[in-house]
């Protein structure tokens, strides 16, 4: 899937829940500390992109398979976030190295 796809807000939030294995009331509560934050339809209700979905179910693997709590939780996805944006500085300057000079 394509990250265009990935991103599209398509699932309310029942769904949403349904997919993760968790209540709708947790997920109301995962976006009011910030852990996830759904896009909004004009009628303000909370729709939730694939992308969502993974993020939910990596947070849900976390707390449930190895015992981490929220505050954990939060702390280890930021730490991954800046991972992967260390990870993309890398390959541009391994690209910039890479171009031979004029």
């Amino acid at each position: 899937m394509d990250n265009l796809g990935e991103n599209e807000p398509r699932y309310v939030i029942s769904i949403a829940a349904r997919m993760v294995g968790v209540q709708t009331y947790t997920l109301r509560y995962y976006e009011r500390v910030g852990i996830i934050e759904p896009s909004r339809s004009r009628g303000n209700i909370r729709l939730y992109s694939e992308r969502d979905i993974a993020h939910l179910r990596r947070v849900k693997t976390l707390m449930d398979d190895m015992g981490v709590n929220l505050a954990g939780v939060e702390v280890i996805m930021r730490m991954v976030q800046q991972m992967l944006e260390l990870q993309n500085q890398v390959q541009e300057l391994e690209s910039e190295l890479e171009q031979p000079e004029p």
